[in-house]
């Protein structure tokens, strides 16, 4: 069978890769294990949160799936962070995980030149160094132009539960155990990574009363820049705050020895930022008790994830530990906690556009990677279908920079950097956040989902509408002078702030700190009716006008050194004073501008020096 493009893994990131293709208009197949894990939640049961938010609404705003499909499907939601500045706002949402996975397989199923396909893909083909097809573990070729591996933690996968160590991959689906020696020959670099959930818990036993109740927002902002908060408005159910104590860290500390962390079974490298409730009492042993959320799965189950507890203690001790939290001393385990190890790439074998540096054709996406979570893997698997199309249409990729947008953060630490852990995206990571804003993600990148065709016209005219009514009241706040009156007095003084004696413009007062566009309806007689995101985008760019134009000139001294590109047959070793390191690291990861070689680690000022001088006079 001839296809263009096989994406290999139906995850989250094989999802948005497929959807790419086939919405691009190139016949796409998706293949799976098991079509009944299609864009399965293995773990938490949230999409979203602090920069994981970001990255769904970029997500969006570029045409992918993810936004819509949590608006459809989602039982809580929350904006976090709401104490702080925007830059570090992010939505989040609780999941109804069968109905997600549920409403991801129909929207594939209805998708134009996209078939899926319940089989393992056990070897790529390829032709003087170019992907010519995939072959199923049933011996079927399916010929193929270019091929997106998004095979997640499935690669040589087992499971760990105290001493039971088990061949699978998450939730027991069984684990691929011959692609990866294909990629080893197709010269991409292994890892072994590790990654753990908690026991999933029935809610009958539980003891809400015990705990904090932790209710979603009266104000539901949707995910997707498509829908309005009234579309997407439903009854929501809550979450609840519980912690542990030194009970529990007792019990973990006596049976410490029977972890497959601690006891030398497991191998692979976990995740700094979510450690395991027993690496937990370990690493931070001052600590008298952890936040444990008790979060719904979905609507119609009564199982309840842990979330703070991940573990791989044997189950006896997870019964014991579970049951000393306050609110769970009757629990009733229906699904045990386990750490899961695999293997996946070193990711600077990849290109900005994550092809591969040794196969044409060939892209990688998702937890493969190196990374950890739904969000970070949907964006890879974005990114990699649009840019398998684009190379088979004979187009430039599309690299989305550090400036411009989280997505462009992810792949570069990723594909520049390397990773020596499980990639988590942080909003510390991106160095213009107060410019990356979730609330102004379609405004950064929709025009580039318009010119690669996943936005269509209608979606694009609606973003030029909206630019054009921002910048039109932004101008109108500029020059709208509020004058001192009585009422001015009334409704300053009543917000903190001090009078005016003068007249003064109403960019003026919103830029004063205890005040915004809001607060000062009364007082602006010639506002006009607008939409809710239209307004928060002119609150946000008057308040932090100054910040956001420091942040502009520092974006353009970067676009500069990214603007100085590195000739592809550069030759690093002929170049005087580079230190061997950073000789062999150029080499590798084969930089495609100055800005790019400065980023790489092992590669000093001084080497980017170097280059610099040898490309000016040779």
């Amino acid at each position: 069978m001839h296809i263009d493009i096989a994406v290999i893994g139906a995850g989250h990131a094989g999802c948005e890769a497929a959807l790419a293709c086939a919405r691009m208009g190139f016949s796409t197949m998706l293949f799976a294990i098991s079509l009944d894990s299609i864009a399965m939640m293995p773990c938490n049961p949230n999409i979203g949160g602090s920069s994981k938010g970001h990255l769904v609404r970029e997500i969006d705003a570029l045409g992918g799936e993810m936004g819509r499909n949590i608006d459809r499907t989602f039982i809580q939601s929350r904006m976090l962070n709401r104490g702080k500045g925007p830059a570090v706002y992010s939505l989040r949402a609780q999941a109804d995980k069968h109905r997600y996975s549920v409403e991801m397989k129909k929207v594939l199923e209805r998708a134009g030149n996209l078939n899926i396909r319940q089989n393992e893909i056990i070897d790529i083909l390829t032709q003087n160094g170019k992907v010519t097809g995939v072959v199923t573990e049933t011996g079927v070729i399916y010929y193929c132009r270019a091929a997106i591996v998004c095979a997640g933690t499935y690669l040589n996968a087992r499971c760990l539960c105290g001493e039971t160590i088990t061949a699978t991959g998450a939730n027991g689906l069984r684990s691929s155990q011959v692609l990866g020696e294909t990629l080893k020959k197709l010269g991409l670099v292994m890892m072994r990574f590790k990654t753990g959930t908690p026991a999933r818990i029935s809610r009958r036993g539980m003891d809400f009363s015990k705990m904090q109740e932790q209710p979603g927002d009266g104000d539901i902002v949707p995910f997707s820049f498509d829908n309005k908060p009234e579309d997407i408005a439903r009854p929501q159910i809550s979450c609840h705050l519980t912690y542990t104590n030194a009970q529990t860290h007792e019990i973990i500390k006596q049976n410490i020895h029977r972890s497959p962390m601690y006891s030398g079974l497991i191998e692979g490298t976990g995740t700094r930022y979510c450690p395991s409730i027993e690496d937990k009492i370990v690493r931070f042993a001052d600590k008298s008790r952890h936040q444990v959320f008790i979060e719904p799965e979905g609507e119609h189950t009564d199982e309840m994830y842990i979330s703070g507890m991940s573990t791989s203690l044997p189950e006896d001790v997870q019964e014991a530990m579970y049951r000393t939290v306050p609110g769970l001393e009757h629990a009733r385990i229906t699904r045990n906690g386990y750490a899961i190890e695999y293997d996946c790439i070193d990711a600077t074998c990849l290109s900005l556009s994550l092809e591969s540096k040794t196969v044409a054709g060939l892209y990688c996406a998702g937890q493969i990677c190196g990374s950890s979570g739904y969000e970070e893997a949907a964006a890879q698997g974005l990114m990699a279908g649009m840019n398998a199309v684009l190379k088979l249409q004979g187009r430039e990729p599309m690299v989305i920079d550090r400036s411009e947008g989280y997505i462009g953060v992810l792949i570069d630490d990723l594909v520049t950097k390397g990773t020596k852990e499980p990639y988590r995206m942080m909003t510390s990571r991106a160095e213009y956040r107060l410019l990356l804003r979730q609330d102004n993600a379609d405004l950064r990148l929709r025009e580039k989902g318009y010119i690669v065709g996943l936005i269509d016209a209608e979606r694009y005219e609606r973003l030029l509408g909206k630019k054009e009514r921002i910048e039109r009241e932004i101008k109108r706040a500029e020059k709208a002078v509020i004058p001192p009156s009585a009422e001015a007095g009334r409704v300053l003084c009543g917000r903190g702030s001090s009078e005016i004696t003068t007249g003064v413009t109403l960019a003026e007062l919103i830029r004063r700190p205890e005040l915004d566009y809001a607060a000062l309806a009364a007082l602006d007689i010639g506002r006009p009716l607008l939409p809710a995101d239209v307004l928060e985008q002119v609150n946000i760019q008057i308040k932090y006008a100054g910040y956001i134009q420091r942040q502009l000139m520092q974006v353009e001294q970067f676009r500069r050194m990214e603007n100085k590109l590195i000739p592809e047959d550069i030759d690093y070793s002929v170049i005087r004073g580079l230190r061997i390191e950073a000789r062999q690291k150029l080499m590798a990861i084969k930089p495609r501008s100055i800005g790019h070689a400065s980023r790489i680690t092992g590669v000093s000022p001084a080497d980017v020096a170097m280059v610099v001088a040898h490309l000016q006079w040779g």
